[in-house]
């Protein structure tokens, strides 16, 4: 009896030293190699894209002078036309009637005048009478013009050379002064890209440009480009030439205009597209984008501490390149954090650290993505 509780407690034994040696087995095995990579210090150029509204370098709406009927459109959408070119005509019937009334009135006028000046040079009647058929006269004669003029207004014609835009109301519509524009003619051989940045990107774009006021520095600012609504690059480079004297204090935000040649007619007023700006930053922190995640709208790394042990550490940053991150707050110049692999491990885990370098890292993004 006693041998068999000597024989069962050694079993016992022999099986705790095995699942101990199993235990400590398994836990080796947990523990695998990551490459680690310190953030470092370096110059990054980038850049960013900034929505924007296309309108053409002159842009004129064309409303009726006079109340009536639209009886004629001369053009169609999208046209080409010259300045002084026939666009509408408004129906001037009841002008036409208007004029001979006025006409008649105006002869009967004269008439009164001229049947006045000799009773008044022989002191018949007082100049008086005389002066107020004259301003009768000047007043049936400015009648006459007005309807003459408006009778001009009749023919709508394009104030610039340009290309009609939406024609908003067609043969047979009632217009008049207080309707609203009948289209648009814009000049668009040059077209102006209105856009807007914020407070911080404003001062980081401009802050290295040469000049000695705002605008030497909108000289020497580098050309800009203008991604287009189908995600395509416009061909042509623009130039900034405008930038807003005060900051939106709604937005928080100042205005740009570009200008960019527009000669095949590509871009129309009122396109929608992005301002695709470059830019600089000198001594910035960085890590590679591939070395975080994103976890509840919060961008995150994993530090490595001195132990060897991984945990989560949230980074600010408002720069960011295809592949390298700029760090704004959160880690410092030689913290080392995860290269790769985040998403496949834990806070709290230990790992087998492999320094590596920002450059390999992207090197090895950039040839798995090959």
């Amino acid at each position: 009896m006693s041998n068999n509780k000597s024989l069962i407690l050694l079993l016992s034994l022999l099986v705790l030293s095995c699942n101990k040696k199993d235990e400590q087995t398994t836990n080796k095995k947990t523990i695998h190699p990551y490459k680690v990579v310190e953030a470092e210090i370096r110059d990054v150029s980038y850049e960013k894209s900034y929505p924007a509204s296309v309108k053409g370098e002159v842009s004129s709406e064309v409303r009726a002078k006079i109340s009536g009927y639209i009886d004629a459109v001369y053009v169609d959408e999208g046209q080409k036309v010259k300045k002084g070119q026939k666009l509408f005509h408004i129906e001037t019937a009841s002008l036409s009637e208007q004029v001979e009334t006025a006409k008649a009135q105006v002869e009967v006028a004269e008439v009164e005048v001229d049947r006045l000046r000799p009773l008044v040079e022989k002191k018949v009647i007082s100049e008086i009478q005389l002066k107020t058929a004259e301003a009768r006269l000047a007043e049936m004669k400015s009648n006459l013009n007005t309807i003459y003029a408006n009778i001009s207004y009749a023919t709508i014609t394009s104030p610039v050379n340009g290309v009609v835009g939406s024609i908003n109301f067609r043969q047979g519509t009632l217009v008049g002064p207080n309707t609203a524009s009948l289209t648009e003619v814009s000049d668009i051989e040059n077209v102006f890209a209105y856009f807007s940045m914020n407070e911080r990107d404003f001062l980081s774009f401009t802050k290295d440009v040469k000049g000695k006021d705002m605008e030497e520095k909108i000289k020497n600012l580098p050309p800009v480009q203008l991604k287009l609504a189908d995600g395509s690059m416009y061909a042509n480079e623009g130039r900034i030439v405008t930038i807003s004297g005060s900051i939106n204090q709604e937005t928080g935000s100042v205005s740009f205009r570009a200008k960019f040649p527009n000669h095949e007619g590509i871009l129309r007023d009122g396109s929608s597209a992005r301002v695709m700006v470059k830019n600089k930053v000198n001594d910035a922190l960085v890590i590679p984008y591939q070395s975080t995640f994103e976890q509840q709208g919060q961008t995150i790394v994993y530090r490595v501490s001195e132990s060897d042990s991984l945990y989560t550490k949230r980074v600010t940053s408002t720069i960011k390149t295809d592949r390298l991150l700029v760090i704004d707050e959160g880690i410092k110049k030689g913290d080392k954090i995860l290269a790769e692999g985040v998403n496949i491990v834990r806070s709290g885990q230990k790992i087998v650290s492999k320094p590596t370098t920002v450059d390999e890292v992207l090197e090895t993004y950039q040839a798995t993505f090959k």
